[in-house]
């Protein structure tokens, strides 16, 4: 149980250090039909039994508790891989139908895709965020351990048709295996009209085998990326978003690789690309997400070593407003930084979570 707030404490999810979060994470379930791997070794995960995930029922109210009584203004549904629960549908349905006005998006694999999306749209889905680390089959599923590429691409031209857009598609980066196809990846973005965004590799994967000499940071993307493109930060203010967004302009011949600006021999914007830097040039002093694990757990922060229980105190039989302020004591402490951003190599003060991200909910 998370120690009390003070009583002059501000309302909503706060924290001690003036931050509140509005923006809800809220893993549907621990399972999934890859074996990334930055993410879960290739035998898999011990799964949750399904009397220790959270329930249609239980999701809904929970989710009630945050918007009408914490000041949650968006809602991401996450996994493991959402797209594997029976109910779904029914789930967004429940949630739409309880605030209509609610953001409501979905991170997926995309594995499955093509066959829901028009009935998420129909169940009230906003939009959707897609993984996709690679567009060669081979790369593919040296990545995710099953050779699914093509129903993910499916998949995310489905969700486009279906209207759950701006269709995100996320990608990360491994040395050796994918980075050199971040261009190309890039421009079939583009071209479609999918907003690409690459993130750098996180200490979440099951292994525990993440080094940071072998991750791609922020600086090698925007590097990699300048050989043919020119980046220009993006007017429209961040707003407390993991993304730093830049516009992205054609490199045309004689203007220089590695330039920061956009001149107007550049050409036009073709659209944007965002870079999710959480390790290298981290944003904790604006997060705005709150995170809700599977079976109920609050995590003030990805790579928290706490967790707090919200489904057992639900399950007892506790009213909204104890959930609540369970939460709110939770959140109000959340850590300042997450200690990976200003210790060099070592990260002398960053311990890994023992979770994996399929597990914490992305």
């Amino acid at each position: 149980m998370p120690p009390a707030r003070p009583a002059d404490a501000p309302a909503g999810l706060a924290d001690r250090f003036g931050r509140r979060a509005t923006d809800m994470r809220l893993s549907l379930t621990d399972k999934c039909n890859l074996r990334c791997t930055y993410c879960m070794p290739a035998e898999g995960l011990e799964w949750l039994s399904r009397q220790a995930v959270m329930s249609a029922d239980e999701i809904v109210r929970i989710v009630r508790v945050g918007v009408d009584l914490l000041g949650v203004r968006e809602l991401r549904l996450t996994g493991g891989e959402p797209l594997v629960r029976a109910d779904l549908v029914d789930i967004i349905a429940a949630l739409r139908s309880n605030h209509p006005d609610l953001p409501i998006s979905m991170t997926t694999n995309g594995v499955g895709l093509d066959k829901k999306a028009v009935a998420l749209k129909a169940s009230g889905l906003t939009r959707i965020n897609v993984s996709l680390d690679s567009l060669h089959e081979e790369t593919f599923t040296q990545l995710t351990r099953r050779p699914f590429l093509d129903r993910v691409l499916a998949g995310v031209d489905a969700a486009w048709a279906a209207g759950l857009g701006p269709v995100k598609l996320n990608a990360v980066l491994m040395r050796g295996i994918n980075d050199a196809e971040s261009p190309t990846l890039l421009a079939w973005a583009l071209d479609r009209g999918y907003e690409l965004r690459f993130i750098e590799q996180m200490p979440l994967d099951a292994d525990h085998g993440w080094t940071r000499r072998n991750m791609i940071t922020a600086a090698e993307i925007r590097s990699l990326l300048s050989v043919d493109y020119v980046l220009s930060p993006d007017p429209r203010a961040r707003d407390g978003a993991p993304a730093e967004r830049f516009e992205v302009r054609r490199r045309v011949a004689g203007s220089g690789a590695g330039a920061a600006g956009a001149g107007p021999a550049d050409g036009p914007v073709l659209g944007t690309v965002g870079i999710i830097a959480s390790v290298t040039e981290p944003f904790c002093a604006d997060c705005r997400r709150t995170r809700i694990t599977a079976e109920g757990k609050i995590m003030s922060c990805l790579f928290s070593r706490e967790e707090f229980d919200l489904l057992g105190l639900l399950r007892e039989g506790a009213s909204d407003e104890a959930l609540a302020e369970r939460w709110q004591d939770a959140m109000w402490v959340k850590p300042k930084a997450h200690g990976m951003d200003h210790t060099g190599l070592g990260a002398a003060d960053f311990v890994q979570p023992d979770r994996s991200m399929s597990a914490i909910g992305g």
